[in-house]
Order: structure tokens, then C-alpha cells, then sequence
């Protein structure tokens, strides 16, 4: 099938509202149906990097010719994006045929209970309403807890940047779905096709499809069909996904765990209590006696 046609008016129909925020979103909830998605295919992928050039591109992250992502030394070191690369390739051993070595791509999943929009305190992340988690730079505080609360590791944070420093991650394009009307990059741009774009659920027909058709092909699972809950990103595979550098993660979704531990604790007061507690003994040991001044004289 070809990735061009194949769902391109599904996604590209949902493409515009990648950008429009839910209000009061916190963990993502129940999404709509026509949750965009991104299906990769690693069989497929020939480790090219044109995936980087367009996301770099798309970005404004460089201004690197096209050539210069043509550089193989890269798959020498274990690579993970940065506050200047959304998405990266790493290259793994294929023990069926040494020749031929997987590639894997890595950026935001953009999970479907986002555990960063959870963490984050000002609301400067939020998932739209297809599903894509976006951010709001003007609302960031700067506290990072997105970055401890991602459990793939992603959000950088640009900390050379002294004045007005930003969470980075891939965005899934939101920006240039919303006034172009046109895919992701990344996508649009894969010579082979390994990556296609359009709605999860159509993305998981294919994928389930492509197992079936061809067993030997694929390892018979889906890498983010349910991983923390489920991700808009998701992986065929012909090794456990392990294999390719993937986090090995139950079905469910962290904010579950922690949005639980924090209800817990504010639920009667507890923190505040507390806080106003310790005040209160402070000023209690550092207020002077009855009849006596700061410096301990007596006042009879």
C-alpha cells in the first residue's frame, strides 16, 4: 500500500485540530475516534535520516544541508533527541541476516494519558483534541517535572539558553497540520514509506493486518497499541521491540499511579496542614518569651 494515499485523507481530515487544546485536560482520558497516529514500520526503514532532515526542517532546529544527514558514523553511539533534534535513528544488530540492521526511530509518543501533561503544574502541556500533546511556552514556569514524569525519557529543556529557555519534543507537526493541512514531516518525507500517518484506530487495522499477512515478517505485537495506556505512535517490529531500544512498560497509564498519590495526599488538607504546621512551630520558637526583648533583656 502506499503510505501517500493510504489514509491520507483520514488523517489529513483530522489533521486540523491537531493544535486546538482541550480545556481542563489532565491525563487525556477517553480521545475521540479519529485520534491521529503514526504507524512506523522498522522492517521497512533503511536508516536514511531523512526522517531528521524533515523534522529539522519542519522545525527550524537547522539549516544543515540534506547531506550532511547522510552521515552514517551517527549509528556508532547510542542517540537520544535533544532540545535541537526531535527525533533521532538508532541502528541494531539484525542476528538473521548481519547485512541487513534494524533501524529504530525515537521522539515524543505522544501517549494517550500523557504522563507530562499530568506532572505539568501551569498547564504549559496539554493534549489536543486529536490526541497530540502540544505546548504553550508562554505558560512554562521552567519546573522540568515533565521531564522526570516522561516515562520514554523525551522532553529536553534548552539549558544554554539563559533568558527564555523552552521544554523541546516533537509536536507531531501540530503547528504546520493546523495551517497547512498537511502530515507530519517525518512522514511525508520517508523515501521507503516505513512511516505511515492517519487515524489510530485505521493505523491499527493495518498493522494487525500486515502480522497477519506475513507472520515471519513481524514479531505479533504492536510496540504503543497499549504500552502505559496506549501512545499515537506506534511499532511493527520483526524482534521484540526490547530489542530495538524500546522500553519494556505494562498496559497502565502512570498519570493512573501518580494523579492517585496525589489525591491521596490533598484530599483532606494534608499538605497545607502540614505547611501551616511547620510554619506555626517556627514562628513559635523563634518569638521572644512574655517580658522579654529580641536581645533577652527583661522588660520589668
Amino acid at each position: 500500500m502506499q503510505r501517500r494515499t493510504f489514509l491520507k485523507f483520514a488523517g489529513l481530515g483530522v489533521a486540523g485540530g491537531v493544535a486546538a487544546p482541550v480545556a481542563g485536560a489532565s491525563t487525556g482520558g477517553k480521545l475521540p475516534g479519529d485520534t491521529v497516529g503514526m504507524l512506523v514500520d522498522t522492517t521497512v526503514c533503511v536508516g536514511c535520516r531523512k526522517c531528521e532532515y524533515a523534522c529539522a526542517q519542519a522545525n527550524e532546529l537547522s539549516d544543515a544541508p540534506l547531506e550532511s544527514f547522510e552521515d552514517q558514523g551517527v549509528y556508532e553511539t547510542f542517540r537520544r533527541p535533544d532540545e535541537d533534534a526531535f527525533t533521532v535513528l538508532n541502528r541494531y544488530d539484525n542476528p538473521a541476516d548481519p547485512e541487513k540492521p534494524f533501524f529504530a526511530k525515537v521522539q515524543c509518543m505522544h501517549c494517550l494519558h500523557p504522563a507530562c501533561v499530568s506532572a505539568c503544574i501551569v498547564g504549559a502541556l496539554e493534549q489536543s483534541e486529536t490526541g497530540a500533546v502540544v505546548y504553550d511556552a508562554w505558560k512554562c514556569i521552567g519546573c522540568r517535572y515533565c521531564m522526570v514524569a516522561c516515562p520514554f525519557q523525551i522532553p529536553a529543556y534548552e539549558y544554554h539558553d539563559a533568558l527564555a529557555p523552552k521544554v523541546r519534543k516533537c509536536y507531531l507537526c501540530s503547528e504546520r497540520a493546523a495551517s497547512e493541512g498537511q502530515m507530519p514531516a517525518c512522514a511525508e518525507m520517508c523515501p521507503p514509506m516505513a512511516i505511515t500517518f492517519g487515524t489510530r484506530d485505521e493505523l491499527l487495522k493495518v498493522a494487525h493486518a500486515k502480522i497477519a499477512a506475513d507472520p515471519d515478517r513481524y514479531h505479533p505485537h504492536v510496540y504503543g497499541e497499549h504500552e502505559v495506556g496506549g501512545t499515537s505512535w506506534m511499532y511493527l517490529t520483526a524482534v521484540p521491540a526490547e530489542e530495538l531500544g524500546f522500553p519494556k512498560f505494562g498496559e497502565e497509564p502512570i498519570p493512573a499511579l501518580t494523579e492517585t498519590i496525589q489525591h491521596s495526599i490533598f484530599r483532606y488538607g494534608a499538605i497545607p496542614a502540614m505547611v501551616f504546621g511547620v510554619l506555626g512551630a517556627t514562628m513559635k520558637a523563634f518569638t521572644p518569651e512574655d517580658g522579654e526583648h529580641d536581645d533577652g533583656s527583661s522588660t520589668e
